[in-house]
């Protein structure tokens, strides 16, 4: 299993452990519960990981960062770019 699997795996484990339903985007519902959480979700600017929906809605995006990147704030996409604002 290369890093990124794993780390897709430990993330969808903890969404799931608080209550999200995690899904492909090929196999989108937003609907399918409260939370939903759509993996690979494209965007205007590329894929994030995880799109959020809430009630059906769009709330927000997960965009997964090395460890390092959290270090430095400016490595991490401007709020702005979202494509959901």
């Amino acid at each position: 299993m290369t890093p990124e699997e794993q780390a897709r795996e430990q993330i969808d484990n903890k969404l799931v452990q608080s209550g999200w339903i995690v899904q492909d985007f090929k196999k989108l519902n937003p609907m399918a519960g409260l939370g939903v959480a759509v993996r690979e979700f494209p965007t205007s600017t590329g894929p994030v990981d995880y799109a959020l929906f809430v009630d059906g809605m769009p709330v927000g995006v997960k965009k997964e960062k090395k460890d390092t990147a959290g270090e430095n704030i400016t490595t991490v996409d401007n709020w702005r770019t979202n494509p959901f604002y």
